[in-house]
């Protein structure tokens, strides 16, 4: 088991969600007596009158609210920075879901224009349809005095790519418990395996509620050969990942674009119960997150992590 991550402070506004009212139940109610009776005098038979919501969403659109807040430390997701342009989100529990959005994007509708911010964090507080932005992307849909406003939200499919694809090996991770992070996916992650360059097959990970994907019994001493498939059925292969926790290795790899071909569906990959290429029992660690508020404790310190100057080589397809 290894290290949990940092957590961090947030400061957010809460707000409850109002609802229609009876005030406006009766008028509703009132204008579908009236299309009714209107039928009835013209001898037509009657229908029920469907009324539209106000400012009905396209298809895949959600309506709600959003409040902004300040990051302090790392995100649920994990991710060691924010994006070099500042626009963030955290969501919901429920559309956090357990880190299967991290990486994902979002297209954001408010008052005074639209924005487009990644998935890299959660609001436990928050409810459904209430998403919690950076003040960078706030500010680029309302004015931050606004506190909070009305919005509309998507998920934006195979989204402009901010780099291609690095991965970071978690602090803790040894041949008995290995722990990936994968950035610059665009889409959210279906699935990571992973196969030692020394030979044996794939190998399935877990994602874990904190983004990494976990093989909890490890992976062997490495070098890796890992491949990650995104929800849109995106497929990349890298190679020469070494077994170095704490650095971000650069592969130089894009998951989806210019220099990827379509491909068929990987072969099928298993889960391991033990560590291959050894016989030693698992090494005894700490895994897992610890949970907090989102408002409570002071600021983890930060944490500065080592980059690999020389990428892995890597394929792609997809």
């Amino acid at each position: 088991m290894a290290p949990a991550p940092h957590r961090h402070r947030r400061r957010n506004r809460r707000w409850p969600l109002l609802g229609f009212g009876f005030g406006g139940i009766a008028v509703a109610a009132a204008v579908v007596a009236l299309a009714v009776g209107m039928s009835q005098a013209v001898g037509t038979r009657a229908c029920a009158a469907v009324l539209p919501a106000a400012g009905a969403a396209q298809a895949g659109e959600v309506s709600g609210i959003a409040t902004h807040y300040v990051l302090q430390a790392l995100p649920n997701c994990s991710y060691p920075s924010p994006p070099a342009d500042g626009l963030f989100v955290a969501l919901s529990p429920g559309e956090y879901d357990n880190a299967a959005a991290c990486g994902g994007y979002l297209e954001v509708h408010g008052p005074d224009g639209s924005v487009r911010v990644e998935v890299i964090d959660q609001c436990p507080g928050c409810g459904a349809g209430h998403i919690d932005l950076s003040e960078a992307a706030f500010s680029a849909i309302a004015p931050l005095n606004a506190g909070l406003v009305d919005v509309t939200y998507q998920p934006l499919v195979n989204p402009s790519l901010p780099g291609p694809i690095s991965l970071l090996v978690k602090q803790g991770s040894s041949p008995y418990w290995l722990a990936l992070l994968a950035m610059n996916a665009g889409n959210p992650l279906a699935s990571v395996q992973v196969r030692s360059e020394s030979g044996g097959g794939w190998y399935s990970l877990v994602r874990a509620s904190y983004n990494y994907w976990v093989a909890q019994s490890g992976a062997g001493t490495g070098p890796f050969t890992v491949r990650l498939t995104d929800i849109q059925g995106h497929v990349v292969t890298v190679q020469g990942i070494a077994l170095s926790p704490g650095v971000v290795q650069g592969t130089g790899t894009w998951m989806y674009g210019a220099g990827t071909t379509t491909g068929p569906a990987p072969e099928p990959a298993s889960t391991p119960s033990r560590a291959p290429h050894t016989s030693r029992p698992v090494a005894s660690a700490t895994s897992g997150r610890v949970l907090s508020s989102r408002a409570a404790g002071e600021p983890d310190a930060g944490l500065e992590i080592p980059r690999q100057t020389s990428p892995p080589s890597a394929t792609a397809t997809c």
